[in-house]
């Protein structure tokens, strides 16, 4: 059961730590508007999973996986939100800069809701809670299974 924990405790650190779309952007609100915007993101961010560890911890998660639809309709919330967030980028200017001058800047309490929602419709986060979390709760369920037979 220790070593359950330990690999689980190792693998999620590697995840976390690997470098992707919401690193990059804890990164460069850290860069731009400092420490403090930083961890709004990451707040924004962690309680996104908290709603996907609730939803994996009560069996939802289970549904989404058996019910086609359903996981279509988080994929589709999912792809809206990136055409939301392509759609802005088109339409905002071209032209890139280095400048914090021109940097509109957003509140900690927004920056939290956009690490939030990013999150949350993310439907590669929801893939992942269903393929890592769910295969590491079995193996628990299985090792508890054996140590009642031993």
């Amino acid at each position: 059961m220790l070593e359950t924990l330990i690999s689980f405790i190792l693998a999620t650190c590697v995840l976390a730590f690997s470098p992707g779309p919401d690193n990059i952007f804890v990164l460069v609100q850290s860069i731009v508007n400092g420490k403090k915007y930083g961890l709004a993101t990451v707040f924004g961010l962690m309680s996104g999973c908290i709603i996907h560890t609730t939803l994996v911890a009560f069996g939802v998660s289970t549904i989404i996986k058996e019910n086609p639809s359903v996981f279509f309709i988080i994929k589709l919330f999912g792809a809206l939100y990136l055409l939301y967030l392509a759609y802005k980028v088109y339409k905002s200017d071209a032209e890139i800069t280095f400048s914090t001058s021109n940097v509109e800047k957003k509140s900690t309490v927004e920056l939290f809701k956009t690490g939030f929602w990013m999150n949350v419709l993310n439907p590669k986060v929801t893939i992942f809670f269903l393929a890592f979390f769910l295969s590491f709760y079995f193996l628990i369920q299985f090792l508890r299974l054996l140590s009642f037979t031993f």
